[in-house]
Parts: structure tokens; sequence; C-alpha cells
């Protein structure tokens, strides 16, 4: 036999194209059209209704970048389409390759009802299933001008305070049409089979049986009249549809999804939009498939709805009552998760997952984060710990090096808690489930032989408008195909439980899901990771001084509507494209304006609780927010401030050769000519931190113009060029030392930038404070801050949430090399046995470690954090500008110190003036520093309870007392959300106020304390 399969594929792929799609609509009429272009941001839809209207026709261009533009349609049903299913076609002027990355539209009556979106491969809106004459037609389209950035390179299109004023769109198409509804099946069908046989291999009889049956289908076919003979076609192509799967086919569960990013190539504004877009067109979508089953996670985004558009959101309770629109994940939004802190990680669950359970009585059970960048060693515990049984990520698979092992498996935290994960080998999280990337998740299965199934989230995501009809017919037509995996729409809950009960005894991972991509979201854009840092502590303070207060002093009112909506404020803002940095300009510039805001709000909260409990005087009282004691105050507690401690006084010499010696009798630093560290001198345990012959304290630029991703990635080529900063233009002593602190400042230029930093060395510390001050204006450039230890360390503890993670400073093996770039958070800590040292920071999150033998035989391991960057997109002016930034040395800390001392650079004493003798004891205390208390409010249900949440912090079992400033009733263990939980330690009180503690490594405890009367 002739071997003619290219001309007959040809040939489908022409007729396909040409002839048979451009048949699904017949006969066509335009409609009558007008428009209003809506002055500066979005209005409300009844104004956009109401607006005076003027005519309009399709080719006019419309929308400048970020406008909106209103278009009416009007028309009538022609007599001759009378009981035809009739549909409008609107196309704003889509780029069919780039859904949810341009123009989009939502349509709606004239009673303000909101139909369904307009999107790429969804611009239309069914008129009537069987139409009749003279029907008339009166639709209303919000029409939104969003840029197309996803070209990367620089664009000023990225902010409206930049933007081009020339429209960017111009309408394609205004019909109204006949539907042709065999023709549109005849091409699900041809698109079906189409992509199955490309994927089966050339000697496959299957392969061959569907070629033919293609080919007997378009003989059938009248070019001519492509609706006529559709059914005729059809008919040849019923056989190999119907032929069934082979019995060991891979089974996927096809999970209708949307994957929306609650800010990035747009602000947030328009992910309001963009989500009820979607919403609305999934509610459209359901009505007519009852099989459609649809999953929305980010509490947020249906908050937005709830808030923004209310009819759409009472479709969307419909729909989730009845089980085909289902929300998953429990978190306020898909954050980031590599650099949100630890308690705003425990409040991500707790205000997502109460919000599923008010608005809609769900009790999420699965943790759904597709898209972040890497996925923290503390997850388990915290999902466990929210009451959630599953975990789903996608974006591994975008790893550079190393191919993760596996799809399904146990999840194993530094604690040891571990959490059944599935990873979809579709590599996706907005599948079409079109033939590749079904055979694609069924090759790629790692799991085969010990489990067969996977699930596919499938649908046009970011505002391309979520699953389609079309999807869905490819979706029942791959049901039991033969050739094809068996394809089921369903629940993700449905999945998790078939694929938990057929692989119980799945491997195990253990520690983070560390990201091969994406390594430059720890620095891009300092001002954000600073507001949220900043906001974490000053939640923390707000918090504990107000639920102080709240016991302590009576008339005073906790505000907890005022905290909590502070707190959804800034979990928005940890998302996953806004914390890492990796967002367009709007939405930075609106984030640094909102954390001012929340700046201003909570010091306010801190400083009435804080006034409350100092009381009336004239005495300075000094408040101490961290968990651990310090000059004499005690952690969580104030006293006046001459309650302090004394401390050895700070003496300042001059250096031979330039420079200065400071020495408080804890650490002897020497600052050289240059304005570097040139030792830092543990005295009570006679080492020196600084490596032989290098200078710590040293920045350091390098070239920063990696392969793709500019705000997301760093390459490791980075390392290959580097310029030290050790030019002076001054160095000088700014404070004296004594009594106070000794302050050696030194300025510095280059490039079109200029520094200045601060070393201070104060009475009683055993840490070297460095404060940066940079103005920042280069482009493509990497900033670092170099600390070349003397210890020989073969990895690195960083902290992370409720701990900390190791890590190799050596790069044996592939995995260990490409973590050439690393995340810490308050602090990173090196060691040999018994001595070690720590840098800490108040806002800084990227970081890399690597060791270095020297002619001496010793070994140097050089730890830096990463300051600055100057990436251009999405973002062409991302960090230029001036940036303060705080860090210190800690030599001789262990873990324990580097935790306490990571606290003090982030929580700094505050001071009130008050009562001469007022001291305010801590509300809760603990009695050893291993144990760490990280949080003190009250319970969320107004009830009056004081919750306190720890954690081990040192990595090792710890033992210690737990004492309340108020009578306890009870200690009772709860989770997240602070319900009891069901295997829940026994916490008894003792002497009415103490609690003893037995926690395992890492272990994080929430302990709920209802109070009693004295």
């Amino acid at each position: 036999m002739h071997d003619d399969r290219d001309i007959v594929e040809h040939r489908l792929r022409r007729v396909l194209s040409e002839r048979v799609k451009p048949a699904v609509y017949g006969a066509s009429t335009p409609l009558t059209v007008q428009r209003w272009d809506a002055p500066g941001e979005p209005v409300p839809v009844a104004e956009g209704l109401a607006a005076p209207y003027r005519p309009a026709a399709t080719g006019d261009a419309w929308g400048p970048a970020w406008g909106t533009t209103w278009f009416k349609v009007t028309g009538q049903v022609p007599d001759a389409w009378a009981g035809r299913t009739v549909e409008a076609v609107l196309d704003l002027g889509f780029d069919r390759m780039m859904p949810g990355f341009q123009c989009e539209g939502l349509v709606y009556r004239a009673s303000g009802e909101a139909v369904k979106a307009l999107n790429p491969y969804n611009a239309w809106v069914r008129i009537a299933d069987s139409a009749t004459s003279g029907q008339q037609i009166e639709l209303f389209v919000e029409a939104a001008a969003n840029p197309i950035l996803v070209h990367h390179g620089p664009t000023y299109e990225g902010d409206r305070t930049t933007a081009s004023d020339q429209p960017l769109y111009r309408l394609a198409r205004m019909d109204l049409a006949v539907f042709e509804a065999e023709v549109w099946e005849l091409v699900q069908d041809l698109e079906v089979l189409q992509s199955l046989m490309t994927e089966l291999a050339h000697g496959d009889a299957r392969r061959h049986q569907i070629l033919r049956a293609i080919e007997q289908a378009l003989d059938a076919l009248d070019l001519s009249d492509i609706a006529a003979t559709a059914a005729r076609a059809r008919a040849r192509l019923a056989g190999v549809l119907a032929a069934p799967a082979h019995a060991s086919a891979h089974r996927i569960s096809a999970v209708g999804h949307a994957h929306i990013d609650s800010a990035w190539l747009w602000p947030l504004r328009e992910t309001v939009r963009k989500v009820a877009r979607t919403s609305a067109n999934m509610v459209n979508l359901m009505d007519d498939h009852p099989e459609l089953v649809f999953a929305m996670s980010q509490a947020q985004q249906l908050a937005w709805i709830k808030e923004h558009r209310p009819e759409v959101f009472e479709k969307v309770k419909k729909k989730i009552s009845g089980g085909q629109f289902v929300p998953v994940g429990g978190m306020w939004v898909e954050s980031d998760t590599n650099m949100v802190g630890g308690e705003a990680m425990a409040r991500q669950f707790l205000y997502g997952k109460k919000f599923f359970l008010d608005e809609f009585g769900i009790e999420t059970k699965e943790v759904w984060l597709p898209d972040s960048f890497g996925y923290t060693a503390a997850m388990p515990q915290i999902v466990k710990l929210a009451g959630n049984t599953w975990f789903l990520t996608q974006k591994i698979s975008w790893s550079q090096v190393n191919k993760f092992p596996h799809h399904t498996f146990w999840w194993e935290g530094i604690d040891g808690t571990r959490v059944f994960t599935h990873f979809p080998p579709i590599d996706t999280y907005n599948a079409d489930l079109g033939g590749e990337q079904l055979a694609h998740a069924a090759r790629n299965y790692q799991e085969k032989g010990r489990g067969t199934r996977s699930l596919a989230p499938f649908g046009w995501g970011d505002g391309g408008g979520g699953p389609t009809r079309e999807h869905l017919a490819r979706a029942q037509r791959t049901r039991d195909l033969e050739g094809s995996p068996r394809v089921e729409i369903e629940r993700p809950d449905a999945f998790f439980t078939k694929a938990h009960a057929e692989y119980e005894d799945a491997p195990v991972w253990q520690g983070e899901l560390y990201l091969e991509l994406h390594r430059g979201t720890y620095t891009s854009q300092a001002k954000t990771k600073q507001g949220n840092r900043h906001s974490e502590s000053l939640l923390r303070e707000a918090e504990l001084w107000a639920a102080t207060a709240a016991v302590r002093v009576p008339g005073y009112t906790y505000p907890q509507a005022d905290l909590e909506r502070i707190w959804k404020t800034v979990l928005l803002h940890q998302f996953h494209d806004i914390l890492p940095g990796s967002s367009i300009a709007w939405v930075h510039r609106e984030a640094r304006e909102t954390y001012a805001r929340v700046r201003d709000e909570l010091t306010a909260l801190i400083t009435t609780a804080q006034r409350s409990l100092a009381g009336e005087g004239d005495t300075e009282v000094v408040f101490n927010a961290a968990p651990h004691t310090r000059g004499g105050i005690p952690g969580g507690g104030a006293a006046p401030a001459a309650a302090r401690e004394a401390a050895q006084p700070v003496t300042v010499a001059q250096r031979p050769g330039g420079g200065f010696v400071l020495d408080n009798g804890l650490l002897r630093v020497e600052i050289d000519e240059r304005g570097l560290i040139t030792s830092a001198y543990d005295i009570a345990a006679q080492r020196e931190a600084i490596a032989p012959g290098q200078a710590g304290g040293l920045l350091q630029i390098h070239p920063d113009f990696p392969n793709m991703w500019d705000a997301w990635d760093i390459d490791a080529f980075y390392r290959h060029n580097v310029t030290d900063l050790v030019d002076v233009d001054a160095l000088t002593l700014a404070e004296p030392g004594g009594e106070g602190p000794a302050t050696v400042r030194v300025t510095r230029a280059f490039g079109n930038s200029a520094v200045e930093q601060t070393f201070t060395l104060r009475p009683g510390a055993k840490v070297l404070d460095l404060d940066t001050e940079v103005d920042w204006h280069e482009t493509e450039k990497f900033l670092k801050a170099a600390f070349p230890l003397d210890v020989k360390a073969d990895r690195s503890a960083a902290e992370t949430q409720f701990g900390h993670v190791y890590r190799a400073t050596h790069t044996n093996t592939s995995w260990e090399a490409a973590k050439f770039e690393i995340c810490a958070h308050r602090w990173i800590q090196v060691e040999e046995p018994g001595w070690g040292t720590a840098v800490v920071n108040d806002s800084t999150y990227g970081h890399d470690v690597t060791r270095d033998m020297r002619t001496d035989g010793g070994q140097t391991t050089t730890v830096r954090l990463s300051l600055l960057r100057a990436p251009r997109y999405p973002d062409p002016e991302t960090d230029q500008g001036r940036h303060h930034l705080r860090y210190a040395l800690a030599p001789g800390a262990a873990i324990v110190d580097a935790v306490r001392e990571g606290h003090r650079i982030n929580l700094p004493e505050r001071t009130v003036t008050g009562a001469a003798a007022r001291t305010v004891e801590p509300l809760l205390s603990c009695s050893t520093d291993a144990i760490v208390i990280e949080a003190v409010k009250l319970a969320e249900d107004g009830s009056g309870d004081v919750v306190v949440r720890l954690y081990e912090s040192a990595g090792a079992r710890s033992t210690g007392t737990l004492t309340a400033g108020f009578a306890l009733a009870a200690a009772i263990e709860t989770d997240l959300l602070e319900r009891p939980l069901a295997d829940a330690a026994d916490y008894p009180v003792t002497d009415g106020r103490q609690v003893d503690l037995a926690l395992r490594p890492f272990q994080i405890l929430t302990l709920r304390l209802p109070r009693t009367a004295v």
C-alpha cells in the first residue's frame, strides 16, 4: 500500500481551517454598534449602561492602554432564521495566540445582569436555541483595553501614568449569526482525532484506522455546503470515536480551571474584573453543561466578586451549592511560599479557609499552588495544622536542571510531617485537553506500575475565560477512546481520594521543593519585599500590645476588625507575582503606597495600645516586642528606660594604616581605611569571624542579564564577572562610643549610584550592625554584600517559616549546584562544631553561600546577601531610587542566637512616655529561648480568649514552661483556625498560670487560653 499519510494529514489541516471551521457560523448579519469611552478608571456598571453612546462600526480603533470602552450592540433576528440557533459573535480585535494577555470584555443585559465574558476563544453569546422571527437583541459590552505585555522587553505601558494614549485594538466582528451545531460537532470530532492520531506511533494500526476514517469523512463533505454534509462526514468518524480505551490506559481527572494571577501584567483593579468575567463565563457554561466542574482557589478573588459584583457572586454560590463550582486551596491568595513569614503563612490559611467556611460552609482539603516559585520545607506541617490533607503544585516542572523524580508522593517537612502531594504530569495548569497534552501526561507520568491516574487542570487562564465548550467536547470524546488516556471531569477531592487509595505507599520527598528557576524573585523590587517584612513585624507588634491592653486595661477595645482588614491587605500582596517582584510598575507603585498606609495604621494601633499600658506620665517606658529578653526588658514586656541593664562601654581607637577599632568587651571590630571589616573577633571564644586577608561588609556588583525572565531569573554565569566596591569618598567616626554606640560611616560612588554605609557596635551587643543607604541608578546590575568567614561549613542554615532549613555549601551533585541562590528570612548561619556566625537582616531574602580552600589550608565560607537588582522587564524602573537596607554580623552565633538576633533587628524597641514606675509584664513568656513565641492575639471568634502560637526553633526536642500574665482557665491545643485538635496533647495548667511544654524539633503549637477571674 502506498504511503499517503502526509497528503491526507495536509488535506485535513487545510479543509479544517479553511472550510469547516468558518462554516460553524452560517448566515450572518451585522449588529448596530455604539460606543462610549469611559474617562479614567473603570466605572460602575450602572454608569456604563446609562452612558451617552455614539455610533461605531467594525474596524474602529478603540482603547488606549488600560482604558475601558463600552459598546452597545443591537439588532433583530431575520425572519428566515426562525427556529434556528442564533449567536452574537463579538470579536473585540482578539489575537487568538494570547488568551488572557490582551483585551477582554464582559457582556451585560440592559438590566445590568452579567451574561458571560468575551475572550479570544470565547467570542460568542447565545441569543436563542430556537430563535423567533424579529427577536430583538440588545447587549452591552464592557471592554478592557489591557495592553499586551508578554513580549519580554522594556516597556512603559505597564503603568497608566506612563502608558501611551494611542488606541490598541480594532473591532473585528460584531455580527448576529446562525450557529451550525452539526458543523461545530464535526470540528470537535476532527480536532480530537487529528491530535490523537499525530501522537500515535507511525507503525501503530490505530493511527492508520483514524487516518482512513478522516479521509472518508473528508470525502463525504461537500466543501461548497459544509452544513448540509457535516452529519454525513461525522457518520464516517463514529466508528473510530467509539473504540474503547485500552484497559491499562492512563486515567486523567480533568478539573476545570482558570489560573488567574491576582496581579502580574495588570494591576489589582483589573484582576477584580478578570475574576468577574471568568466567573460569569463559568456559571453560564455550567447552565448548559452540568458535567462541568470548575475549581477556583484564592478566597480573595471570591471576596472581590462578593464586593464588586454581588449578582455574579450569588450565581457562583448556587453553583458551589450544586457542586459544580468548587472552591479549592484554602489560602487567601496563591501566595509566594519562599518569603512569606511563618505567621503570615498561617494567616493565609486562617483567613482563606474561614472565608470558604463562612460563605459556603465548605472545608477545603487540598492546597492548590500550581504556580508559586518553589515551596518551603515548612509547608507540610502548616498544611496539616490548617486541616488540609493534600497538596498540588505544577511549577516544579519548570526547573532548568533536574527533573523532579515523582508525580505523586509524600512530601515531608522540616518537622517530619508528611502531606500527600500531586504534581500533574501534563506539565501545565492551563491544559487544553488536546491529544498532544494528554499523550504527554501519560508518557511523562513517573508512577507507572504503582499508580494509574493524574490530574489535569484545564481552561484558559489569566483572563482567557476558563474552560470552553470546546474543552468539554474534547473531554467527552476522550472519556473512553482507544489510543488516548481516559479523561473524566471530576472534582479535585475525587481525584485525591482515588490517588491516595491506590498509592498509599508513594515515595517520600524530604525538604523544600526548590524551583531551579526564578531565583531573582528573592531580590527584585526591594521596596515591595521590605514593605512585606516590615508589615509582618508591625502586625506582630500590633496584635501583641493590643491583646496585652485588652487583658490589662479596663475599657480598651481590641481592634479585631482593623487587624483582620490589614492582615488581608498584607496577605494579598504576598501573591506570587507581587511579593516576588515580577509584576508591572503599576502593581509595585501601588504596593509601596499600600505598605505606607499599612505602616501608618499599624503604628497608630501600636501607639494607642502602648500608651494605654504605659499610663500617664513623662517617664520613658521601653517596649520590647521581640520574644527574647534584651537589655533587661523582657520579651513581650516593657519597663522604664532606667531599668535597662548596664553594659561595658564601647571603646574606639585609631587603626594603624587607617580606619578604626571598636571594642565593647564582647566583640572587637576593625574597619580599615577602605571602610571594610578586616576583623570581627569573638573575645570570649577567642575566634576570628573574618577570613584571613579578606574583608567583610564588602559590596560587590555583578552584571545581571539572564537568558529569559528578567525580573524572575538570575543565571549562574552572573558570577563570572564581579566588581568590588572599595573606593572611598569619605570615612568618618559618626558616633564616638562610650555609654552609647560607636558608629563608623563610609561613603562611596560607583557607576551612576552612591552608597553610604554605617557600621555600629552597641554596648552589650555581640553583633555589628550595618546600615546601607543606596541611591541606586544602575541597569541590569546585581548588588551583593559579602562576608567571607573563617568557618569550615559543609552546609548553611537559613531561617524559614517556624524553623530553618539546611542547604549544602558544596556542589557535589547537580541538585546542590542548582541552588546557587537561596532564600532565607531573618537570618542565615554557618558553623563548625562549637562555633558559628550568623548574618541577620530586616528585609533581605536572597542569599548565596560558597566555600573556598585557602593557601594556609583553611576553608573560607562566604555568606552574601542579595541587596538590589535592576531588571528592565516587566518594570523598566525596577529598584531605581533610594533604599535603606539593614543587616548585621553576629560572630559566635549558634542557631538560637541567630533566631534572637533576627528578631532583634526586625522588632526594634519602642519608647513612649508613661508612669514613672510602670512595668508591663509580658502577657506570655517562655522559660527557654529555643521555644519561640511567634504570635500573641485574641481569638478570632471574639470570645476574648488569648491565642498564642509557638514553635521549636533549634531543630531539637525542647522543653520549657509557658507562663501567662493572667489567670488561665485552660490551655487547649488548636489548629491554625483556632479549633481544638481531635488528637490534641494534654496541656494542664499549673499554679493557675503555667503550662509545661515539650516540643519535638520544629513543632508548631497553637494554644487557646481562656481566661478566668482571679
